[in-house]
C-alpha cells in the first residue's frame, strides 16, 4: 500500500512544477517571444490541470497569461504588421 501512495506523489509534483512553469513562461511571454512562450504556457497549464495539480491557481494564471501573450502578439501584428516590439 505504501508503494502505491509513493507512486502518486511524483505525478502531483510534476503537475505542480508544470503549473509554476506555465506561470513563469506566461509572464515572460508578455515581454518577449510571445509566439513561443504563450502556447507553451497554455499547454503546460492544461497538462498541470489535467494532472490534478495542487497549484490550480498558478495553473489558471499561466493559462490566462498564455492567452494574454497571444493577444499581445495579435495586437502587434495588427498594429505594426510585425511580431516585434517597437519602442521608438
Amino acid at each position: 500500500m505504501e508503494l502505491a501512495a509513493h507512486h502518486h506523489r511524483p505525478v502531483t509534483r510534476d503537475a505542480d512544477g508544470m503549473a509554476v512553469a506555465s506561470f513563469v513562461l506566461g509572464l515572460a511571454g508578455l515581454l518577449f517571444f510571445n509566439a513561443l512562450l504563450g502556447p507553451a504556457a497554455i499547454g503546460l497549464a492544461l497538462l498541470a490541470l489535467r494532472g490534478r495539480t495542487a497549484r490550480r491557481g498558478r495553473a489558471f494564471l499561466g493559462l490566462a497569461l498564455g492567452a494574454a501573450d497571444l493577444a499581445v502578439l495579435a495586437a502587434l501584428v495588427t498594429l505594426n504588421g510585425t511580431v516585434s516590439w517597437n519602442l521608438g
